[in-house]
């Protein structure tokens, strides 16, 4: 146990003192409503936060909103009613399993990348849709999905990167862990056009589930590049649920250094750097995953959702919360500072 609060202390850029420590929570939510696969886009003077359908099916791509990363409320409309960024899916797709929403401002329009459920082969698929205002509604009338690897199993969590030289990139994950293929998943990266409404070239795979902490999963892939240049690919990886029969979520995040933006990633030894825990000094996370990254006044901060848990660490049943932690760097290694919280 000694160990493990060590190395989870170093992970959140807390020195281990020589003395018992004082009780401290290094990740805290800051927004305990069911918010899935959280994005935030920095928008004006605050930011708006994007998820995974709620559900209900209340909405496909359910919003949040805040003044200062602290205080979130969800975003609804004049009748009260939880606002759906993208009311009405491509016709390609059915609702119910739109998933994974990422938003990227290009030129004067902003484009979203989901995740949804394909009527043809009933698999999840990655599209593209566009919207004069970042609260939508978003529109993408395609006739197919963006990109979709249906003999992998599908593709899922698409992430936008735009390189120093303007280059954009589609980095997505084949659903390889899906049961009707099992085959390995794979994180692939694609080049987008200018406008950022198509892929263009090959897509080149860059990682795959090759360690054991993977088990058959790597997903929700995030390209950064800090302001040394370094090129760090995070991801996910693991079932992402909390069963019944499972003290902890084995779902846990890892990363990978670039060479480039389209590689060669080489992923790093000390995977994974954030995974579940339950101790007197931390407190409890349960299955943290699904990062994404964004940037506010040349500061990075990353957010990530975690399972609700009880005061004695169990499933609470109410989905998956956000946290945000500052995105610091020691060299080329990423350092996640102590969560935002009230």
């Amino acid at each position: 146990m000694r160990k493990f609060l060590i190395s989870l202390l170093a992970v959140v850029g807390v020195a281990a003192p020589a003395k018992s420590p004082p009780p401290i929570k290094p990740f805290v939510p800051v927004y305990t409503t069911d918010f899935p696969d959280p994005f935030v886009l920095p928008h004006g003077a605050g930011f708006l936060g994007y998820a995974t359908n709620p559900s209900g099916m209340r909405a496909n791509v359910q919003m949040a909103t805040s003044a200062n990363l602290i205080d979130w409320q969800p975003l609804t409309g004049a009748d009260g009613k939880l606002h759906d960024a993208m009311p009405r899916l491509p016709a390609w797709a059915k609702p119910g399993f739109t998933w994974a929403p990422e938003v990227v401002k290009i030129g004067s329009d902003y484009v979203l990348y989901f995740t949804a459920r394909e009527r043809k082969s009933d698999l999840q698929c990655v599209g593209v849709a566009r919207s004069a205002d970042p609260r939508g509604p978003f529109v993408g009338d395609d006739a197919a999905p963006l990109v979709c690897q249906r003999a992998e199993g599908g593709t899922i969590d698409p992430s936008a990167f735009t390189d120093a030289n303007g280059q954009r990139y589609l980095y997505y994950k084949s659903d390889g862990n899906n049961p009707r293929v099992l085959r390995p998943s794979r994180i692939f990266v694609q080049k987008l056009s200018a406008d950022g409404l198509r892929l263009e070239g090959e897509a080149r795979a860059l990682l795959v589930n090759d360690r054991h902490w993977e088990w058959r999963v790597v997903e929700s892939p995030t390209m950064v590049r800090n302001a040394a240049g370094s090129y760090t690919l995070f991801f996910s990886a693991n079932h992402f649920g909390w069963e019944a029969d499972q003290r902890l979520s084995n779902y846990a995040m890892g990363y990978a250094r670039c060479e480039t933006a389209i590689g060669p990633c080489v992923k790093a030894r000390e995977n994974p750097i954030l995974y579940s825990y339950n101790t007197k000094a931390a407190g409890c996370l349960s299955g943290p995953g699904h990062q994404t990254v964004f940037e506010r006044g040349g500061r990075q901060f990353l957010v990530f959702h975690a399972w609700s848990a009880t005061p004695g660490c169990t499933p609470l049943r109410k989905g998956r919360y956000m946290y945000i932690a500052p995105l610091m760097w020691r060299g080329d290694v990423p350092v996640l500072g102590n969560s935002l919280r009230s």
